[in-house]
């Protein structure tokens, strides 16, 4: 098994996946190794000679800031702040997600600009090399002052508190250490403002968010092709000719995508009865290449925030400097998330619409796609079913970032409720991957009445993988676990997308 290792060049998207996929170690490049131990010794040096309040480091914290703190208390501060920040709530965050937010939180701390020790790094990879994950809860974060309430949850384990996650079993933080070995971390002074400061719930869970997102963007392409020779549909919406005289990339990368799913199909060039098709149909790209515009927009945002230093304050040894701002504020975060709502709910919301085309009995397709209508109610409900399903997602499509609440006696008075949009949004892409395994099995199912013409051979390799799983509807049977089945299809499918971004050119 490889090793990923951790330093200063641009970690992307990209590299993440191949990260999870291969699930990679991590290891602190000699560079990280020697920028920690730098910032590390220039703060204990300035502490030993400093009497000045500097923000959490010497003070306490939030509207505390003014309470200094005796150099014998500093450590004891620390402890203290990880144990009265550990407030989460509601249910459990997926121990994927909790897996990027350590390596997100070991990323961000390996810059040299949060004073942590050497080793308190090192134990956040112990813990992600030996996938050992912390318990923490999805609620409790404003998505300001960093993601307090859950990453104090995270790094719990390291004092010998909290729970974790290992093995299939849930065990106490004192347990775990005790069968690795692993002594306590003691906090040395900033430190646990260190752990606890930073965007990395938000972010952990934005990240895998965005790359399931990219992939179902990339996916829905290849299944509403599907659709579109179900319905007997036209080629022409997809001509390039139209997409270069309106120039979005998502557009044109859509209608390529189409174009090449449905070459060679003996459907879609046979003669057409009718002029055009529905919207949901043929602005297909205009549609489906918002979302990849917005999803793409919205990595590059998150991007930056892999990348970034989000702990206060914020220490700068070559300029010897300790600065008190707030890149811990979640707000380019949450504006994005809220955008990739929408732009995931407008994936779900058009799949449903042409899933909608489809049973309608038209385009010499049987009403409801069973040969024997009125004795079958066929594939009515699953309709009525991803139509709940969207629905939801428009609900949840309402933004978490303009809404902000009053905090810490008023010292921390606007908040960006990232956190909120970033749970919100893992829902909502769990909710397009069923939407999407109700279209394929529509889909599917009315590619099989345009026998004996054949599709494209992209799409006949596909559905003959999906028949593996989800077999042709004669008469009714039992629909729920054929949909559970084709949800299960898409999301496997999804899995194995490559996120590199396509060329335009």
């Amino acid at each position: 098994m490889g090793a990923h290792s951790i330093n200063k060049d641009w970690l992307t998207l990209e590299t993440i996946d191949t990260i999870l996929s291969k699930n990679l170690k991590l290891e602190l490049s000699e560079e990280a190794t020697q920028l920690v131990t730098k910032c590390r010794n220039y703060l204990d040096n300035k502490m030993s000679t400093n009497n000045k309040p500097i923000y959490g480091i010497n003070t306490g914290f939030g509207s505390l800031c003014n309470t200094e703190i005796s150099n014998e208390d500093l450590g004891k501060l620390q402890r203290n702040l990880v144990m009265s920040h550990a407030c989460g709530m509601g249910e459990e965050v997926p121990q994927e997600v909790v897996k990027l937010m350590l390596l997100l939180k070991i990323q961000g701390l390996s810059y040299g600009h949060s004073g942590v020790q050497l080793k308190t790094i090192q134990r956040l990879i112990d813990l992600y090399n030996n996938e050992v994950y912390p318990v923490v809860y999805q609620q409790g974060s404003l998505g300001a002052s960093g993601d307090l309430a859950p990453l104090a949850h995270l790094v719990l384990p390291l004092l010998g508190l909290g729970e974790v996650n290992y093995q299939e079993s849930k065990v106490s933080g004192t347990a775990i250490n005790q069968q690795f070995g692993w002594d306590e971390i003691q906090l040395q002074s900033k430190e646990g403002l260190a752990l606890l400061n930073g965007t990395q719930f938000m972010n952990a869970y934005g990240v895998h968010s965005l790359l399931r997102a990219k992939k179902l963007s990339a996916l829905s392409d290849l299944v509403t092709a599907v659709s579109i020779d179900a319905y007997d549909g036209r080629i022409s919406p997809f001509n390039d000719l139209v997409h270069n005289v309106r120039p979005h990339d998502g557009q044109l990368i859509t209608a390529r995508n189409i174009q090449k799913y449905l070459k060679g199909s003996e459907i879609i060039t046979q003669e057409k009865e009718h002029v055009q098709d529905p919207y949901s149909f043929r602005c297909s790209p205009q549609v489906h290449g918002a979302s990849k515009d917005a999803i793409a927009h919205v990595q590059s945002v998150f991007e930056k925030e892999i990348n970034a230093v989000t702990d206060n304050p914020t220490i700068f040894p070559d300029e010897d400097e300790i600065i008190s701002a707030g890149n811990f504020h979640g707000q380019p975060l949450a504006i994005s998330l809220d955008y990739l709502g929408i732009a995931v709910a407008e994936l779900g919301n058009i799949s449903e619409r042409r899933t909608y085309k489809l049973i309608g009995g038209e385009r010499n397709l049987p009403a409801f796609l069973v040969a024997n209508p009125g004795l079958n109610s066929g594939f009515m409900i699953p309709q009525y079913a991803q139509a709940s399903v969207v629905s939801q997602n428009k609900q949840l499509a309402t933004p978490c970032s303009v809404d902000t609440i009053d905090s810490s006696n008023g010292q921390e008075d606007h908040v960006s409720m990232g956190a909120n949009a970033a749970t919100k949004v893992y829902r909502m892409v769990d909710n397009l991957e069923k939407i999407m395994g109700v279209e394929i099995m529509n889909a599917a199912q009315g590619l099989e009445f345009r026998k004996p013409l054949k599709s494209s051979p992209i799409i006949t390799d596909f559905i003959s993988e999906y028949r593996k799983t989800v077999p042709f509807v004669n008469d009714d049977v039992e629909m729920h676990p054929l949909m559970k089945k084709s949800i299960q299809f898409i999301k496997e499918y999804a899995s194995s997308i490559s996120v590199k971004e396509p060329s335009i050119h």
